[in-house]
């Protein structure tokens, strides 16, 4: 498959479903546009790179769907000068997603060997403004807080509280939050003051485990 066919696939879904499903923010739309998913899927997995769903990329992790990507960085509303926490990096596809919104992406991956790659994918492909860190992402990156958002690209049992502790003040978490393999939910968090945050519940999703310290 050639390149005008990915530029095909990639506005058909962009485009044109997308907004169908419900995603309004240009910016989430344009900076989707942008990134060439196909560069960050498995070669096995290529021509599958702008199907609406979940790929797999090792490791019992998945690249997410495209809709769900969007609507989570569309509920982060972000401003062009922000410092983002994404939790989850994997292949690296949500941070050049974000990349092309916020300021700088800080993104943290658990398995060793998924943050190689995803940081040498992501050097090659020119994101200068991401980077990659390889830790319990559970925990965050205290020594770099506070961060206006954060995205949480796996499940836990509940909000890890050091996440909330690293955000700004006015600063919004979004992450789902459920059982392992059961219902979970969207959650986005705002932090309103220095120990009030509100809590909206944005709708059903499906990830795979958060795992750490803060997680499961």
């Amino acid at each position: 498959m050639g390149d005008d066919d990915f530029q095909h696939q990639r506005e058909q879904l962009i485009r044109d479903e997308l907004p169908q499903l419900g995603i309004r923010d240009e910016a989430v739309l344009q900076a989707m546009m942008s990134v060439r998913r196909e560069d960050f899927v498995d070669d096995k997995n290529r021509e599958f790179a702008y199907r609406n769903a979940p790929l797999p990329i090792g490791f019992g992790q998945t690249i997410s769907q495209p809709l769900i990507v969007a609507y989570m960085i569309e509920a982060l509303q972000l401003a062009p000068h922000e410092r983002v926490l994404e939790i989850g990096t994997g292949s690296g596809y949500a941070a050049a997603v974000l990349s092309r919104i916020a300021n700088e992406v800080l993104t943290v991956e658990r398995h060793p060997k998924l943050a190689d790659s995803a940081r040498k994918r992501l050097k090659q492909l020119g994101y200068d403004n991401i980077r990659v860190f390889q830790s319990d992402g559970t925990l965050g990156l205290p020594e770099h807080a506070p961060f206006a958002a954060i995205i949480v690209a796996a499940c836990g049992p509940c909000v890890p509280p050091p996440l909330l502790q690293q955000l700004d003040l006015g600063g919004r978490l979004v992450i789902p939050v459920g059982e392992k393999q059961g219902s979970q939910k969207l959650i986005r968090v705002i932090r309103r003051d220095e120990n009030e945050f509100k809590h909206e519940e944005l709708g059903f999703v499906h990830f795979v485990p958060l795992v750490g310290e803060a997680g499961w």
